[in-house]
């Protein structure tokens, strides 16, 4: 079958749109792609940002400090017993001294030494609110100590109750013979190579949770 000239043009017009409108379809999909690439980039920038927010103390005036000091740390989550402590009811329990406790920072710099501090193990804490195990067997909990500011640091079941750091992990109420700095009370894992990031002031709150 031959077409003529008419039927010729019609078709390479034909064929001319349709390429056209592949390409207009391929530059439209192009740029959805380009969009989704850049909003789930600019996500996961948020995300580091709020997650590097969360791991650091804000600097803050004396004044803005006091705002944020609690008198009483509560105890709760997976608990049978939920507790709200004070530096007295703190005293009442096993106390603790501890000499020579250096806070040292990322790059293994001291920040801040303490010739002599008081506290109370976390460990003894945990037992009297006494964490909800359903047997011997159940041990998947991690602990949450936060901050006012929402700074947290976080110790599983097995290092607290099955690991030498559940000797080393304290909630101060002293430094050097004086009420604890920056929060009535403060939590600590003295046996950390690099306390910083476990030194938790303006305390607020322990938390209890089961790994789901």
């Amino acid at each position: 079958m031959f077409l003529n000239k008419t039927d010729n043009n019609s078709l390479n017009h034909f064929l001319n749109m349709k390429t056209k409108n592949y390409i207009l379809i391929l530059l439209i999909a192009f740029s959805c792609i380009k969009c989704n690439s850049s909003k789930k980039e600019e996500k996961i920038s948020t995300e580091k940002t709020s997650q590097i927010k969360n791991h650091k103390h804000e600097t803050l005036t004396a004044e803005d400090s006091l705002k944020l000091v609690n008198h009483e740390i509560e105890v709760k989550g997976d608990v049978e017993f939920p507790q709200k402590l004070t530096v007295d009811s703190l005293k009442k329990m096993k106390v603790v001294e501890i000499d020579n406790f250096k806070i040292t920072g990322k790059n293994g710099e001291i920040k801040r030494e303490i010739k002599a501090c008081k506290g109370v193990l976390l460990r003894d804490i945990l037992e009297k609110a006494k964490i909800k195990q359903e047997d011997h067997k159940d041990r998947n909990f991690y602990i949450v100590a936060r901050a006012s500011d929402d700074y947290k640091a976080t110790f599983s079941w097995a290092e607290i109750f099955n690991n030498p750091t559940g000797d080393n992990v304290f909630i101060l109420f002293e430094e050097n013979g004086k009420p604890a700095k920056n929060g009535e009370m403060i939590a600590i894992c003295k046996n950390d190579i690099k306390t910083g990031p476990r030194h938790v002031y303006w305390l607020k709150s322990v938390e209890v949770y089961k790994v789901e």
